[in-house]
């Protein structure tokens, strides 16, 4: 059923701006919840501040890959239709203010996050003064760490204009020659291998006092020594963000040369974004807009830093009282209880873990146990983002060095990683891998990890599907869902998606996963559908959802029919919802929350009643690597994997799924107009991460702590909670 046969059949309201929130506007407000943690009273200061120069980076992101798209569509005259009814011309304008708006509210954010790391001995030196003994140290480092590495420009008809690199930093100094009053202007480039934040002596322990200077405002205080014979007559601060998306040729016969060029084409890309520090001198800021090229460009002054997003260097500052307390994820107690043999644990049953509450090493593990396990003959693997230090990558060359057959898809297009994917992908090769790209026009972004293993007449394979990245780092920060299963269904199932990947074998039939962009669209529609006759037949239908983003209009519409039909729906979505929740006559029955706090959650999760109230054991619940995007669903390759062990199937339900309803000290709820709501934390608060961070899993606590401490049933009675 179309999108326009939808609406016919099921009564949908005409106008798009009535069902959809725009996606971009939606992200800017899933920005604002990131800011609002920055001004969380609950949490350490420096915790704060890195939620700050995460709203920073975020919005840097979003400028250089969403907004250059929509500019660029407006200068070549393409008037595509947003899902709400706009034109990029009328988002543009939308989004500017919007911008404006979050911009003010960071530079309010930290100057008020700069009072009080002051008050606790922190201090980012501005234009105040600092003491003789800081201005001599000072003055030595800029001579001896910044001027070798700094190239002072000219700006007059015999030196070209220099080149500004995106997200670079340069200083204008208008200048006074002493000797005869000539008045000329220089450029001064940052090099980004300096320090964004410099450090002055200082032990920073907690009650003693440590100063960081930002590099601009070293440059500006020792304007004098860097132009000797000059009077500084003003100054400006600027930074600029340029577009960065890198758009695929279909006719590219070389991925591998066509991306290495793409690369360097990027760092050159549309100026997106002017941001100017303080009172701007006009010719200055005139000069500047004439050489950048602004078409389209949004400029924002500011009296505050520049690029919020190198904050992020003072929060590694050594003080453990102004952070989070330290957590060390747990590992598995299942495994331990086999003697850490992986293939023994799964094999007596599947087993999901739960980061970052357990370790990432357990997957690492399981590729490590391949490598000297004699029996084990292959192992394929997708690889999305794997960081730049990569035990997976160790892993998979050892492999192959020990003469495994290796089967590596390593996707090229995962933005800004694709430097590094390329570096990967080069030192796989070397080792003896079997290096495939995937397909040209689709990322593939499903998760899996597949051993095939020599086991008596036969093979059995162990397949790993996850819903994060086989990245260390952020395994640790993000929420993520690892499965491992020796399930016979899943393994063909997964030999048939890498047949897909690497020989273009469309799959005929799958057993148990839905592959997209075959058929898992399909799947999801089936499964709401179901619930759709439950609700007809006066049977429980309901549908918990959680994912990161949702802006595919048909999955939406299909909601919004299982709403009008009775179906309870209740969506945690972290960032962008398109979706109205709680209108009547089209979605009173949809509810949609989101969790901001400590950890990213990312993992995605479906469950359906299946004909009783959820949480129940006869409902069919799925993870998965791919959002409610129409890029993941049509445009990408990812899985829905289904959870049939009993014991897995109630951890992600019962205790993942039910957690994140349940958390109110987190949550924001979202209203039908589109605001956003922080949740009111109640007589009985839950925290749905400090509860993760002191139970175990039920998949994998193992026998020991079955028959000792008991994990504390959730139940959506708070008073069972």
């Amino acid at each position: 059923m179309s999108r326009g046969d939808a609406q016919t059949e099921i009564g949908l309201p005409a106008g798009p701006e009535e069902r959809f929130f725009n996606r971009e506007l939606s992200w800017l407000a899933f920005n604002q919840r990131v800011l609002a943690e920055a001004r969380n009273p609950l949490y350490p200061l420096l915790e704060r501040l890195r939620f700050l120069s995460i709203s920073g980076s975020n919005l840097d992101e979003f400028l250089m890959v969403r907004v250059a798209g929509l500019a660029g569509q407006v200068r070549r005259r393409i008037e595509e239709i947003s899902t709400d009814g706009l034109t990029p011309s009328q988002q543009l304008g939308a989004i500017h203010e919007a911008v404006i708006e979050l911009e003010l509210a960071q530079q309010e954010t930290r100057r008020d996050l700069k009072r009080r790391l002051g008050e606790k001995g922190i201090h980012i030196a501005g234009k105040e003064r600092l003491d003789a003994a800081q201005t001599r140290w000072l003055k030595d480092y800029f001579r001896e760490h910044v001027m070798p590495v700094i190239t002072p420009q000219a700006i007059d008809p015999a030196h070209p204009f220099p080149f500004t690199a995106n997200q670079g930093i340069a200083i204008l100094f208008s200048l006074a020659r002493s000797a005869d009053n000539a008045e000329l202007m220089e450029m001064v480039l940052i090099p980004q291998a300096l320090p964004r934040f410099i450090r002055l002596p200082g032990s920073g322990a907690a009650g003693e006092q440590v100063t960081y200077i930002s590099v601009e405002e070293l440059l500006r205080r020792n304007a004098e020594v860097l132009f000797p014979g000059f009077r500084v007559l003003g100054h400006g601060v600027f930074r600029v963000l340029r577009d960065s998306d890198i758009e695929i040729e279909e006719d590219a016969e070389d991925l591998v040369r066509y991306y290495r060029t793409a690369i360097q084409r990027r760092r050159r890309g549309q100026v997106i974004l002017l941001q100017l520090q303080g009172e701007f001198d006009p010719a200055a800021e005139a000069l500047l807009r004439n050489k950048l090229g602004l078409d389209h460009a949004i400029v924002i002054k500011t009296e505050g830093l520049i690029g919020i997003s190198g904050l992020a260097a003072i929060v590694e500052e050594n003080r453990p009282d102004l952070k989070f307390e330290p957590y060390s994820p747990r590992y598995p107690e299942r495994i331990l209880e086999h003697d850490g043999d992986c293939f023994a644990a799964i094999r007596e049953k599947d087993i999901v873990i739960h980061h970052p509450y357990e370790s990432f090493e357990v997957v690492v593990d399981f590729l490590r146990q391949a490598v000297s396990d004699p029996d084990v003959v292959a192992i394929k693997q997708t690889l999305y983002r794997a960081g730049h230090q990569s035990p997976v990558i160790a892993q998979l060359i050892a492999a192959a060095e020990a003469g495994k057959s290796v089967t590596a898809v390593v996707e090229l297009k995962a933005r800004f990683d694709e430097e590094q994917n390329l570096l990967w992908a080069s030192q796989l090769e070397r080792a003896g891998v079997q290096v495939i790209y995937g397909f040209v026009d689709w990322k593939t972004h499903a998760k899996v990890s597949m051993v095939v293993r020599r086991e008596g007449d036969g093979y059995r394979t162990y397949c790993h599907f996850g819903t994060g990245n086989y990245h260390p780092v952020t395994a640790r920060i993000y929420t993520d869902l690892s499965f491992f299963t020796a399930d016979p269904r899943m393994g063909r199932d997964a030999g048939r998606l890498f047949n897909f990947i690497t020989g273009y074998v469309e799959p005929k039939r799958t057993e148990l996963l839905a592959i997209s962009p075959i058929g898992l669209r399909d799947r999801l529609y089936d499964c709401i559908d179901r619930e759709i006759a439950h609700a007809q037949a006066g049977k429980p239908a309901m549908i918990w959802a959680k994912m990161n983003s949702l802006t595919d209009p048909d999955l939406i519409d299909r909601l919004y029919a299982a709403s009008q039909a009775g179906v309870s729906i209740t969506l945690v979505i972290r960032g962008i919802c398109c979706l109205r929740p709680g209108v009547d006559g089209l979605s009173e029955h949809i509810s949609v929350k989101s969790v901001i706090g400590r950890f990213l959650e990312h993992s995605r999760i479906w469950a359906f009643a299946n004909g009783a109230d959820l949480p129940n054991r006869r409902a069919r619940v799925y993870i998965s690597s791919a959002d409610g995007m129409s890029r993941n669903l049509d445009r990408r390759v990812e899985l829905l994997v289904p959870i049939r062990n009993r014991t897995v199937h109630d951890q992600v339900l019962s205790q993942v799924m039910l957690a994140n309803l349940l958390d109110t000290e987190q949550s924001w709820l979202l209203g039908p107009d589109g605001e956003w709501e922080r949740m009111e934390p109640g007589d009985e608060p839950f925290n749905l991460h400090r509860y993760f961070m002191t139970n175990p899993s039920l998949s994998g606590r193992g026998a020991a702590l079955t028959s000792g401490r008991k994990v504390p049933k959730l139940s959506l009675r708070r008073g069972n909670v």
